[in-house]
């Protein structure tokens, strides 16, 4: 994480910067990242009226639930590029990339559930992240187009499912809750699962490609206008009041299985937001081909440390909220103290700073480190490790 023997000054100051700029680094997804972070923190920090297509005052919140759906297709891009992108390696470098990924998925699952221990009012998702890395594991093998069949396959059929799962006797005992917080079940892998391995698809067909990227961003489109397309027409949508997946064991509501609705891990969400989110990614990927590649340094920064930025915008506003309000669960009352310009411009100049300064991102170095530790080498050769670089 500190700059390399030799290197003071100047030189220090010009490897961070080609490290921020140059391959391996692919700085659109860096971009991606960056977006991500932003949108995550106006759903959790901006309190707006719901989306409602016809009325451009409501569009902020687009960022709800499309925002932690596009990180998770970018954990499944990350987790492509750390297994080889389009020329995975060999097995043995292969099996060293799976248990790394493992580790790091226990990583994430402590740091969630401490995060979680802070009792600031969001749905950590770094639990969910931790299952969702290690169902994906096994799918790494499979080619792009693979990936894509079985991501279809499972957003079409996982949220009928999932209505059934919501609806399971275990979320209504006296451990259901914590079990659901363990799980990340508010981001519930059953679905979920689809982003990560559409992302992890798009890796594997090359991200680097401009015509992956031209049909990154094509497909998207469609899926997005298809997906809330047919919310809007349908309308059969339930109201945000009364949510889609409260039913019972018995008469679980099949409503809820056919919505776009941000959370409902319905259909049409997983159709419209996840072609939302491969559209984001592709449009990253060729803004980054331009100029505004520059313009975008200080969003890129800050999505070359993910996980950093998120748990710091946690632990800040635990320590603001038990300041200043004496109770770090107070949502509303928090949000009244305009939290979200202080907490977004500290996030993304502190990540710009860091990466100019110092390199990589410290819990990106610490959790990378923590798997080297645990897993070494099964071969010297293969794919770089890029996830979290």
């Amino acid at each position: 994480m500190a700059a390399p023997a030799g290197l003071t000054g100047r030189t220090a100051l010009r490897s961070r910067w080609e490290r921020l700029n140059d391959a391996p680094r692919v700085t659109g997804i860096d971009l991606a990242r960056g977006l991500a972070i932003v949108g995550m923190l106006t759903a959790h920090l901006v309190t707006f009226p719901d989306l409602v297509w016809n009325d451009p005052s409501t569009y902020l919140a687009v960022v709800d639930g499309r925002s932690s759906i596009l990180f998770a297709t970018l954990a499944g891009v990350s987790m492509g590029l750390v297994t080889g992108g389009d020329r995975p390696p060999a097995i043995p470098a292969m099996m060293t990339a799976w248990w790394r990924l493992a580790v790091r998925a226990g990583v994430l699952w402590v740091l969630g559930i401490l995060l979680i221990a802070t009792g600031v009012p969001v749905f950590v998702i770094l639990p969910a992240y931790a299952v969702l890395f290690l169902l994906a594991i096994p799918f790494t093998a499979l080619s792009a187009r693979t990936l894509f069949v079985v991501a279809g396959v499972i957003a079409l059929v996982m949220p009928w499912v999932q209505v059934w799962l919501d609806a399971l006797p275990v979320w209504s005992t006296p451990v259901g809750e914590e079990v659901s917080l363990a799980l990340g079940w508010h981001y519930p892998f059953p679905v979920w699962i689809a982003f990560v391995l559409a992302g992890l698809g798009l890796a594997r067909a090359g991200i680097r490609d401009i015509r992956v990227q031209v049909a990154a961003v094509a497909a998207g489109v469609g899926l997005a206008a298809l997906g809330y397309g047919l919310h809007i027409v349908s309308g059969t949508a339930p109201s945000p009041a009364q949510p889609p997946l409260e039913s019972s064991l018995d008469q679980p509501s099949l409503a809820g299985a056919w919505t776009a609705l941000p959370h409902s891990s319905g259909v049409l969400e997983a159709v419209g937001s996840g072609g939302f989110a491969l559209a984001v990614v592709g449009a990253c990927l060729l803004v980054c081909r331009t100029a505004l590649v520059w313009l975008a340094l200080p969003l890129r920064a800050t999505g070359a440390m993910p996980l950093t930025a998120y748990t710091a915008q946690i632990l800040v506003w635990a320590v603001w909220a038990a300041v200043a309000l004496g109770d770090t669960r107070a949502l509303l009352e928090f949000r009244a103290l305009s939290p979200f310009l202080p907490i977004t411009l500290g996030v993304i100049v502190g990540c710009t700073a860091w990466a100019l300064l110092v390199g990589r991102g410290p819990l990106e170095w610490a959790t990378d480190r923590i798997a080297r530790l645990v897993v070494r080498d099964r071969a010297h050769h293969g794919a770089p490790d890029r996830l979290g670089r």
